[in-house]
């Protein structure tokens, strides 16, 4: 960052910073201020005045510091004035614009600066004056490190267990829970009320593991079989059986679950393309974050896209969002021959806007960049009502999902569910290297979604 001198601000230089207001930034303002007024807090000003909060005035303020701190004139500048007049309110989720114009230079380093604030559309929120002194000499930084900062973490899946509470557990047949891993993610889920477990495998196996974990299977029911190789048709079985509503996998390869879950004869297949979607909690993001298809499908056509984009549509309601921003990402966002998921892309975007797919917006090709960050998608002149803003990323490829997903959850420390969709049970095809709260969220993501195709309701208060 580069501080600028007073010498070299001219007078109708301006400078600006768009931000979007974010339930996060609410509940982060009122720590720092001490201002609880519940109209300004998510949750709070529902319940107490039955509408969507709406930022304190002074986070709006906040803006005009954001710019002359960081921009004009940035590092070294420091404040000597501020007068502001509030023309309309910002609600959460609402993107605005802060621009700060040199109205007069004056001696002792002095800037005179106009201030607004506007939405999107340019509808006027605040106008005001703010003096600043800026510095003598250009301060020059090498770029600024502070503490990460983490709200209620889970925050988000934890809503999910909470909507989960009072659903009857979920009969669930466990695949080959023989390890203490998967036998231990398997108990959560049944303490949480989740599941009602049939544990699928080897008997004498699953009793010493679950020895070592402290858990007595008292009541639990236990279907034997020779093998852990036997147990995922074991599982399949009884789903046909009226036993199982669902199936989770333990301790044994995501292919040999599959394989007896997608196969024509005595599978679970339910007339469309059975695929995966990676839900995820990322430390900052607004919103839980849906991936697809990274597990299942390796290649997938155009049809065979359009039905992994409806199955995780289908899991994004279940979870609380009544109309998901679905973004088919590419390399780039414009149509290229040479990039054939730019195709699909556009195609999918328009099978939507014609009805054969359901349920959400959906924009595309959109690259990675324009499809999380409004200001990206602003800075390349796209307008969209997913663009910056999506729910749902569906990639291009099995590779490009996997690598996407497992690099928010190794390097940006996201917690992480995952589901099958598209069968006609939910099935919890987890990691071997998950730990046991994947298992919990996988489970709660199976009680939600179950629960949704069995009664067309969602339990979860809206989320976006």
């Amino acid at each position: 960052m580069v501080g600028r001198a007073w010498s070299d601000i001219k007078v109708g230089e301006s400078a600006s910073v768009t931000r979007v207001c974010t339930p996060n930034d609410l509940i982060v303002f009122a720590h720092a201020s001490g201002n609880f007024n519940p109209v300004h807090l998510p949750g709070e000003a529902e319940q107490e005045i039955g509408r969507a909060p709406v930022a304190p005035a002074m986070w709006c303020g906040s803006l005009f510091s954001a710019v002359l701190g960081n921009k004009l004139p940035g590092p070294g500048a420091t404040y000597q004035y501020q007068d502001l007049r509030f023309h309309r309110r910002v609600e959460a989720g609402e993107a605005v614009i802060a621009t700060v114009t040199v109205r007069e230079k004056l001696p002792g380093n002095l800037l005179v600066m106009d201030c607004r604030l506007e939405k999107d559309g340019g509808v006027l929120v605040c106008t005001g004056t703010a003096e600043v002194c800026a510095p003598a000499e250009r301060v020059v930084t090498d770029g600024i490190s502070i503490p990460e900062l983490t709200l209620i973490p889970r925050g988000k899946f934890n809503r999910l267990l909470e909507a989960c509470r009072g659903i009857p557990p979920m009969p669930t047949a466990v695949a080959a829970p023989t390890d203490e891993n998967s036998l231990g993610g398997t108990w959560e889920a049944t303490k949480e009320g989740l599941i009602d477990p049939i544990l699928v495998g080897p008997e004498a196996v699953i009793r010493a593991e679950a020895a070592k974990i402290g858990w007595d299977l008292a009541g639990v029911r236990i279907e034997a079989v020779s093998t852990a190789h036997d147990a995922p048709a074991r599982c399949v079985a009884l789903v046909h059986e009226g036993r199982a509503d669902a199936v989770m996998k333990g301790n044994i390869h995501s292919d040999e679950v599959l394989r007896h879950v997608t196969k024509g004869d005595g599978g679970l297949r339910a007339g469309r393309r059975v695929s995966h979607v990676f839900v995820l909690d990322i430390p900052g993001h607004e919103g839980l974050l849906l991936i697809t298809d990274a597990a299942i499908n390796i290649l997938p056509d155009l049809m065979t896209k359009a039905d992994i984009v409806q199955n995780a549509i289908d899991l994004a309601q279940a979870i609380g969002l009544k109309q998901p921003r679905v973004g088919i990402l590419s390399a780039v966002e414009t149509i290229n021959p040479a990039i054939p998921s730019t195709l699909d892309a556009a195609i999918l975007a328009k099978m939507a806007d014609r009805g054969q797919i359901r349920g959400a917006l959906v924009d595309g090709p959109l690259a990675m960049d324009n499809a999380v960050d409004l200001e990206a998608a602003r800075t390349k002149g796209i307008h969209s009502s997913v663009a910056g803003r999506a729910d749902v990323l569906v990639a291009p490829n099995l590779e490009a999902g996997n690598m996407l997903a497992k690099q928010l959850v190794f390097l940006s420390q996201a917690d992480t569910g995952g589901l099958v969709t598209g069968a006609k049970v939910p099935v919890m095809l987890t990691s071997r290297a998950d730990d046991e709260h994947a298992r919990l969220m996988s489970a709660a993501l199976a009680v939600l979604y179950g629960h949704w195709r069995r009664t067309g309701q969602c339990l979860v208060p809206e989320l976006g």
